[in-house]
């Protein structure tokens, strides 16, 4: 892509201090973060990462703010990197070049110790649920208060049982994964991700194999327990019309930085052959359908005229 949409809204309350610079022209890729200040609880400036030194790029000079309070939704195609930005802003990975920061501390540079301590401000909603199977709904949303507290069992039981009740299944705490619908499961895997009160809420692909009904009801209960918390949320996801209904903000990445951010109002409306394609679910377009790679020929041990080499 020559060049990165760049589409500048009107924003809400309560992340106006971050979203409140001045329209732009479309500028090249990865432009430098604004040194204005902000509220911004996640920030990444001019990141770099590859799982492999001398390895594909995966993210080259990426910048990103996220408001505290919003609702942020990464999205792009497959291998674009949107699963790595979790991953860096979480610590579970290191970024190359560049700074990574979660409510102003720069996550690369903590030891151990303050990394679980950072982490016990963060929720964690994984793709498919990813609740221990041996489990009952019960202790899986236990888990992380008996890992990050000393609190007593019976004030536990409490705020777990409230947890279930935000969620809708207060009623299925004895119940096994095995024994509840993948809805079911993808809510007590959100139960869980709030069980700490957590400020920032990390959700990957939350909407992944769900039917409509679990879809609308999961996005719904992203968005009213973000609001009740008082919470940030970021949220991974290639659902476009439910991801859309309720973040604040988007950003798309392609080729290792940000393609185009918006509100979900303007990047509907974008006339970007990236954006366009992506949110129409267009065939044709510059999002390429093969990853990259050698030419096929050479795989095959062909020649430029088609015959064997």
């Amino acid at each position: 892509m020559a060049g990165r949409a760049k589409l500048v809204r009107q924003p809400r309350q309560q992340d106006a201090a971050l979203h409140s610079r001045q329209p732009v022209e479309p500028s090249a890729p990865n432009s430098t973060v604004s040194t204005q200040p902000s509220n911004a609880v996640v920030e990444l400036d001019q990141v770099d990462f590859a799982y492999q030194p001398g390895a594909r790029r995966i993210l080259s000079g990426l910048c990103m703010r996220v408001p505290k309070g919003s609702v942020v939704a990464v999205m792009g195609g497959s291998g674009c990197g949107k699963t790595t930005i979790l991953r860096l802003i979480g610590g579970q990975v290191s970024a190359a070049a560049g700074t990574v920061r979660v409510h102003g501390q720069d996550i690369g540079a903590m030891d151990k110790r303050a990394l679980y301590d950072a982490r016990r401000q963060m929720g964690m909603l994984f793709q498919f649920g990813a609740l221990f199977t041996d489990l009952s709904v019960f202790d899986n949303v236990a888990f992380p208060l008996r890992e990050h507290t000393e609190l007593p069992e019976p004030l536990i039981r409490d705020l777990v049982l409230m947890k279930l009740n935000a969620v809708g299944l207060r009623g299925a705490r004895d119940l096994m994964p095995s024994e509840i619908s993948g809805g079911m499961a993808r809510r007590v895997a959100l139960a869980r991700a709030i069980a700490l009160d957590p400020s920032l809420i990390l959700y990957d692909e939350p909407f992944a194999g769900l039917d409509p009904i679990s879809l609308g009801l999961t996005a719904s209960l992203i968005r009213k327990l973000n609001d009740a918390l008082g919470a940030t949320s970021i949220i991974v996801s290639h659902d476009v019309q439910e991801t859309f209904h309720i973040a604040d903000y988007v950003y798309f990445i392609a080729n290792g930085g940000i393609a185009a951010e918006g509100t979900p109002a303007e990047l509907t409306a974008s006339t970007d052959p990236f954006v366009r394609q992506f949110v129409h679910g267009e065939a044709d377009g510059p999002v390429p359908f093969h990853y990259p790679g050698a030419p096929l020929a050479d795989d095959f041990g062909l020649g430029k005229d088609g015959g064997a080499r």
